[in-house]
């Protein structure tokens, strides 16, 4: 299970305790608003695009939609999404539960500006019905990302 994945990897760290689980789904932004009764632009949602062969992983805003023309100024390619099977064979994560951690060895994660509004955020935690609430700059420390981008719209 990928939550126990997310757990392991956490565990390093000192924060495994952390993660909550709920008897609900939070497989959406909607569902995991829902579950830890907070707003859904808190949601830190985590998108999953090929990008020259390999996978990438882009955690944004839950309120915060790609836009096509950034995306494509910052990676010099068109956005491509992952397909369920997909997904789960490059991240190894689930859709619904895809996060910016214990992700696969060369998949690249990116943290998009429109987090950076917020106190915290909930990122998911590998499955559909967990979530962990951070700072940015624990998303920083936690998440080993490569850089900051600005590829969403919708959210300011």
């Amino acid at each position: 299970m990928s939550v126990e994945k997310v757990r392991e990897y956490f565990k390093k760290m000192g924060i495994e305790n952390k993660v909550m689980e709920f008897e609900v789904s939070s497989a959406t932004v909607e569902l995991a608003a829902r579950a830890l009764n907070c707003e859904g632009s808190r949601i830190a949602k985590t998108l999953s695009f090929m990008l020259g062969g390999n996978a990438i992983l882009i955690v944004t805003a839950g309120d915060a939609k790609i836009d096509n023309s950034k995306y494509k100024a910052e990676f010099a390619a068109k956005a491509k999404m992952l397909s369920p099977d997909e997904v789960i064979n490059l991240t190894g994560h689930e859709v619904g539960g895809v996060c910016p951690f214990a992700v696969n060895d060369g998949v690249k994660i990116y943290l998009d500006e429109s987090l950076r509004r917020f106190d915290t955020v909930f990122p998911a935690c590998g499955s559909a019905n967990s979530a962990i609430e951070l700072t940015i700059e624990e998303l920083e420390k936690y998440a080993p990302y490569d850089r900051w981008v600005n590829v969403c719209k919708g959210w300011n």
